[in-house]
């Protein structure tokens, strides 16, 4: 990864016809090309290559079909993933026979699938012909005959016998008509069709159901359907007209069911042998489709690949030009300097696969359009790089935020997140993802929460190392510390006093640390000594120690932001802005926030509980310590303070804590204070007052257009020159030097712009200061829920005893387990993660990142297989 992104050259491309295609192929295969739609004015039907766009996308269609019945068949483990890193593309020939291939199968799997639904629905048609026969006689043996004779026919016209041939015959008309009608319906329509059948015939028609316990599916849609088995009777052809109008319109199925029993009993017979026949055919259909599908699943994705690479390609070639005589193409691209070399021989290689001796043309343009950026990654940066170009993609040759933030962000997450419990949680689960990459990448696993730590997973693992790192300075381990180098503290006290005030919880033993602390030893060597974890006062000493370490950290970051802005502007030629906008900036920070930071070490060295002299002035101790806040306020009111700390008498200066702590610190804070208020009006005015006294003098470089550029290529034994279409630039032999001028604003709109800025930065290093307070904060809210999830919920299973304490800590150990990894690894993980998102963006990044670029995006033939295969699962 570079601090500046590559430089990048407008390139033309001219090759021949025949050898276009396998060119544009092996530099799809090296991804250091981005191809100019030289024909955007043209629709998408007047493009050069329509016809075989059209002809690759019917071909993608029938291909989507195969897969969507292969799955359908439950074939789909059989399919293979689509190989991406493979791009080679197979000759023309293979893919009119791979044409051939694909239309012949879908022509046959649609024939297939028809015959298979019609033998499936005579199958599930006899299924319900035998069902109803087996209903029909089931109601013939309980006579129900005669339950339909009571309600259709007044006692008087009728001698109801068991033989209903010889007692309805002569009431309905002719012995050929029917005198009932059976059939099968959705069980979910009985009810309303009993109540419309009842209603339409006037209360003139018995009806009854019976449930079916088997399911239908139907051939066509899938659907699973539970029907019913209905037997109607009724009088005279009107209501049979009715009854049939009826069972239209519920989409009921009537079946011709013989009168008699003995009849019935032998259809039943038929049909069973019926079902079997047919039962036994489908068996064998769906084998040989299974098999057929199994075959088709095999080849499918090599065929997706060859289809959408040949697709693809002509997509591309749909953005190049031809000259009058429409035998050579030529392209615009972009291409970095570094595969300038790679991508000539990619070319090179094209045209040989092709069989052509008309070797390609590269002719590097000069151009006033603003370049693509393209910054180099691999796994490792590419994360660190999306978190600066989700900001905005930096601008051409603009200083790149990410190798900085590679260090910085895990380090202010860490600030933020410093505990060695919760960082090695981390830290472990960034391992595992690490080391089995490769079968998780295999896996292709579609969750997005997933996917999102998976991602990440680089930058997890350097959060979990860095905040291992300062989880052991803040000496925090779940809100518990380790005593590894002993404790700098002793106990000043004798046993007999602390016997003496053991039940007296009036009296708090303190330790001065002029007695307490072992001032031989020196500091602690590693981070915060383990007693401050047993002290009352350990939030004010560790509150301070954090909250001045944010500062610290910050004004850093910002001064290291405005750094930066030099080498942009030093780039760029840009003087103007190196004196008027870098060097005031630097001289601001410095006096004000820079002098505050040294304030902040000095008064770590230099103020400690034992009187000595410092500066020059005897020092008595730490209740005269100078407070910075106020220091600060005093500094900008020019307020008069004491000389020393002891008057001329020797006494103690009133409220010493604000008496000047080194010599002549009055009038060094007062030059400070005035040369940063002095650089506020060089920011301000500075630009707009070179642009008027240096835009008379200079010129704004300009291009002159090139001729129409004449080339010429040899062709076997013919020389011929080649003349490019309109529209295309000519060639220059290197790429001319652009001066920043300051022409891009007029006067009144420079003098906005500069006040804008010049204000935003005044008053963003007093807010940015402020906003670095959250890495103290966060830090703060951190500890003291860890310590609480402690005491509140894992420490009483300490108080039982016995083997009800060990089953009790058991499930209040595994509760804390979850809420700390819910709670405190995730939720707050999240938190500062967001949190050094936005330090970097605002805080550091707006002091020299513009971001307003475009990023290069070369023609990948391994890149578009990705898209489709992502796009493939997404939409199956």
């Amino acid at each position: 990864m570079n601090f500046r992104s590559e430089k990048i050259k407008l390139c033309q491309l001219i090759v021949h016809r025949d050898a276009a295609f396998r060119c544009v192929v092996e530099v799809g295969k090296k991804p250091y090309v981005q191809f100019n739609d030289l024909n955007e004015a043209l629709s998408v039907s007047q493009r050069t290559h329509v016809a075989e766009i059209r002809r690759f996308t019917e071909i993608e269609r029938s291909l989507r079909y195969l897969e969507n019945e292969i799955v359908n068949a439950g074939a789909k483990e059989h399919i293979a993933a689509l190989e991406v890193k493979n791009t080679e593309t197979a000759p023309q020939r293979q893919i009119n026979d791979l044409e051939t291939q694909v239309f012949e199968l879908e022509k046959d799997i649609r024939q297939f699938l028809e015959n298979e639904g019609k033998m499936q629905k005579n199958y599930n048609m006899a299924r319900e012909f035998l069902h109803v026969l087996k209903k029909v006689d089931t109601f013939f043996e309980v006579h129900i005959e005669n339950e339909a004779l009571t309600e259709l026919y007044d006692k008087s016209e009728i001698n109801p016998v068991n033989e209903l041939g010889t007692a309805l015959t002569p009431l309905i008309g002719d012995e050929t008509t029917p005198w009932f009608i059976a059939g099968t319906l959705e069980a979910v329509k009985r009810t309303a069709f009993e109540r419309v059948l009842w209603r339409a015939c006037r209360r003139t028609a018995f009806v009854r159901t019976a449930e079916i316990n088997e399911v239908f599916d139907d051939p066509y849609t899938g659907k699973s359907t539970q029907k019913c088995v209905f037997i109607i009777f009724f009088k005279g052809q009107k209501l049979q007209d009715i009854v049939n109008r009826v069972c239209d319109g519920f989409n009921a199925r009537q079946y011709n069911c013989p009168k008699s029993s003995r009849e019935r009993q032998m259809v039943i017979a038929d049909v069973t042998i019926r079902l079997h026949d047919l039962k036994t055919v489908i068996d064998t259909s769906e084998d040989q489709k299974m098999q057929l599908m199994k075959n088709a699943a095999y080849d499918l994705p090599e065929w997706q690949r060859q289809i959408h690479i040949q697709k693809t390609v002509f997509h591309t070639l749909n953005k190049f030009r031809y000259d009058s005589s429409g035998n050579f193409g030529i392209a615009e691209c972009w291409i970095p300097e570094i595969y300038l070399e790679e991508v000539r021989e990619a070319l090179q290689s094209g045209t040989a696969a092709a069989g052509t001796s008309i070797r390609p043309i590269i002719n590097v343009m000069a151009t006033d359009e603003t370049p693509p950026t393209f910054n180099r990654t691999n796994k490792f940066t590419e994360v660190f790089q999306n978190i600066v170009d989700s900001y905005g993609v930096a601008c051409y040759r603009e200083m790149n935020p990410a190798p900085y933030t590679i260090i910085s962000f895990p380090f202010l997450f860490a600030m933020m997140f410093g505990d060695v419990g919760h960082a090695l949680i981390m830290l472990l689960a960034a391992i595992g993802f690490v080391a089995y990459e490769k079968k998780l990448i295999a896996k292709r696993i579609n969750d997005e929460i997933f996917n999102a730590f998976f991602g990440g997973r680089y930058i997890i693992l350097l959060m979990g190392i860095f905040s291992v790192y300062t989880g052991l300075i803040y000496n925090d381990a779940f809100s518990k510390s380790f005593n590894v180098f002993g404790s700098g503290w002793v106990n000043p006290y004798s046993i007999e006093d602390l016997q003496k005030w053991e039940n007296k919880t009036t009296i708090l033993p303190q330790l001065d640390p002029k007695d307490a602390f072992k001032h031989a030893e020196g500091p602690y060597p590693f981070g915060i000594d383990p007693i401050w974890n047993f002290s009352n006062n350990r939030l004010n000493f560790i509150n301070s120690l954090k909250m001045k370490a944010s500062v610290i950290v910050g004004i850093a970051q910002m001064t290291l932001g405005i750094i930066i802005s030099f080498f942009n502007f030093k780039h760029q030629r840009s003087y103007a802005d190196i004196f008027t906008t870098f060097i005031p900036q630097m001289i601001f920070m410095s006096t004000i926030f820079v002098y505050l930071c040294i304030q902040i070490f000095l008064k770590w060295i230099y103020f400690w509980v034992v009187p000595a002299e410092v500066f020059g002035q005897t020092y008595p101790g730490p209740h005269c310590a100078p407070s910075l806040l106020i220091g600060l306020i005093n500094m900008f009111m020019f307020k008069p303070r004491n000389d020393s700390f002891i008057d001329s008498n020797g006494h103690e200066v009133r409220q010493c804590h604000l008496s000047q702590w080194y010599p002549n610190q009055s009038l060094i804070e007062s030059v400070l204070v005035i040369t940063a208020v002095t650089c506020i009006p060089i920011m301000l005015f500075g630009k707009p007052l070179c642009h008027k006294i240096f835009a008379s003098k200079k010129k704004r470089h300009t291009r002159r257009k090139a001729p129409p550029m004449k080339v010429r290529v040899q062709v076997e034994s013919e020389e011929i020159e080649l003349i490019p279409a309109e529209g295309t630039n000519g060639k220059v032999i290197e790429e001319p030097h652009i001066e920043e001028t300051h022409d891009e604003h007029g006067g009144a709109d420079l003098m906005v712009h500069q006040a804008i800025h010049t204000i935003e930065f005044v008053l963003g290093c007093i807010s940015h200061t402020a906003s670095y307070l959250r890495l103290w904060a966060l830090s703060l809210a951190h500890a003291q829920l860890s310590e609480v999830m402690w005491h509140m919920v894992l420490a009483p299973g300490f108080t039982v005893d016995g083997p009800i304490g060990a089953v009790v800590l058991f499930f209040l150990f595994f509760i804390f387990l979850v809420m700390t990894i819910a709670i405190l690894v995730l939720m707050e993980g999240l938190s500062a993660f967001l949190h050094a998102i936005r330090l970097h963006w605002v805080e550091f990044q707006s002091k020299f990142y513009i971001g307003t670029g475009h990023a290069f995006i070369p023609f990948s033939l391994k890149s578009e297989l990705e898209k489709f295969r992502n796009d493939s699962e997404v939409t199956g």
